[in-house]
């Protein structure tokens, strides 16, 4: 393989060179879904549409937020939770 050929093995995207989301952990992987289709929930949400536990939903938007690929705000209805939804 030449320098200039790319690693099929290897998933990055082409223009920014960071890991894409095949890189993470399956929990990431299914808490990234799980947004993608239902939108922005609560961690105590993802938990139960994705029946996870509390722990490995914690780990997994901490690995998403890492890369930039979810973000979080203020739940309005009780500050004390945040709501999470893919970044734009």
């Amino acid at each position: 393989m030449s320098a200039t050929e790319s690693d099929p093995e290897v998933d990055t995207e082409e223009s920014t060179g960071e890991p894409v989301l095949t890189e993470l952990p399956p929990s990431s992987k299914l808490v990234y879904k799980v947004l993608e289709y239902e939108g922005s929930m609560t961690q105590e949400e993802i938990a139960d549409e994705s029946r996870l536990c509390a722990r490995t939903v914690r780990y997994a938007l901490g690995k998403l937020e890492d890369e930039e690929l979810v973000t979080s705000r203020v739940y309005l209805e009780d500050a004390r939770q945040s709501k999470y939804r893919i970044a734009d």
